[in-house]
């Protein structure tokens, strides 16, 4: 019973908490872009908005819901939100949820190939390193992945665009696909071999450092020097005893670090010009479009809430003291009431 009790206290408390943040990120996201300086009607009507009169831009500003209060176009652009209308976009002039829909599919497709990559290099590598400990490759390995970790992404694609595309012609330099080639997936792969290189990247080194760790942490317990004394390689010693041991932590690394490689998406998607929720998030911003800005932002909101909500589950199971401490917790405040 106390169980259950406790299950139902943590999804109505974290079912609460992603309302209320995402409420808050809503508000924020809606003050902040319509404070910002710039006319949304020039995403609008263009060039045209030049030779409009005062009044024209008044109509027209009444016509798009532009002229009333803040707070009010807040109650509005809310209340058709539940209903599923996230209002017009007002450089593509048609319902915002039209525009980024098709554009999901591509930022979870290379969102989530770079976050499989990343952590399986990032094992294999501090595996390596965990078993070439203090060793020369080991040194030159962890000079090379800090230097290549604080290498600013924008820069390193465009080197990479420069290098691959414009002097060699191997690789696409932007977009998710050529022209009518939006079914073939070695097209797609191809298009998809920079963002990822600028992804892993400015990803790899900063999770095999933390896994190398936490292996070298593991490797001078005293069992490991028991194997030793019983005859088992370092090999043995650290694949079947240390990594096994240490899998959990990594489980919740990976699980903690969405919201990291998801920014990184957005990064790649921006120099590469890949049509995703990133890329569209900042030509939204740039050309003050701010039904589509907010559907791109409350998107990835809820991806990286989400995200953080699995793996504060994912941790729970992996590490059950969690869950005591939250039960001991209840019972105190129980307690506490009921005197």
């Amino acid at each position: 019973m106390l169980q259950k009790t406790i299950l139902v206290k943590q999804i109505i408390r974290r079912t609460s908490w992603f309302a209320l943040t995402m409420f808050i990120l809503s508000i924020g996201v809606f003050y902040l872009s319509r404070l910002a300086p710039g006319d949304p009607l020039q995403s609008f009507y263009g060039d045209a908005i030049e030779s409009m009169s005062a009044k024209e831009l008044d109509a027209a500003r009444a016509r798009l819901g532009l002229d009333s209060p803040i707070y009010i176009q807040y109650i509005k652009w809310i209340s058709n939100a539940f209903q599923g209308d996230f209002g017009l976009s007002l450089k593509y002039k048609i319902p915002a949820m039209d525009v980024i829909s098709p554009l999901i599919g591509n930022t979870l497709i290379l969102g989530g190939t770079a976050y499989i990559l990343v952590f399986i290099l990032a094992t294999l590598l501090a595996l390596f390193c965990a078993m070439n400990e203090d060793t020369l490759i080991d040194q030159v390995i962890c000079k090379v992945g800090t230097a290549a970790y604080y290498i600013p992404p924008f820069w390193l694609g465009v080197v990479l665009v420069l290098i691959f595309s414009i002097n060699l012609n191997l690789l696409p330099s932007s977009g998710a696909y050529s022209i009518g080639k939006s079914g073939d997936i070695l097209d797609r792969i191809q298009h998809m071999i920079l963002p990822l290189i600028v992804m892993i990247l400015s990803h790899l080194w900063y999770y095999s450092y933390m896994i190398r760790n936490k292996l070298l942490d593991e490797v001078r317990k005293d069992y490991v020097l028991l194997a030793k004394s019983k005859g088992c390689t370092k090999s043995e010693i650290v694949f079947k005893h240390c990594f096994r041991n240490v899998a959990p932590t990594i489980v919740s690394i990976m699980a903690i670090s969405i919201p990291h490689v998801l920014s990184g998406t957005y990064i790649a998607e921006s120099v590469f010009n890949y049509p995703g929720i990133g890329a569209l998030s900042v030509q939204s911003a740039k050309y003050h479009d701010y039904n589509l800005l907010m559907l791109a932002v409350l998107i990835t909101g809820l991806l990286v809430i989400s995200s953080s909500i699995i793996a504060q589950s994912i941790n729970e199971v992996i590490d059950p003291r969690m869950k005591l401490t939250e039960a001991s917790e209840w019972r105190e405040k129980a307690g506490n009431s009921s005197s």
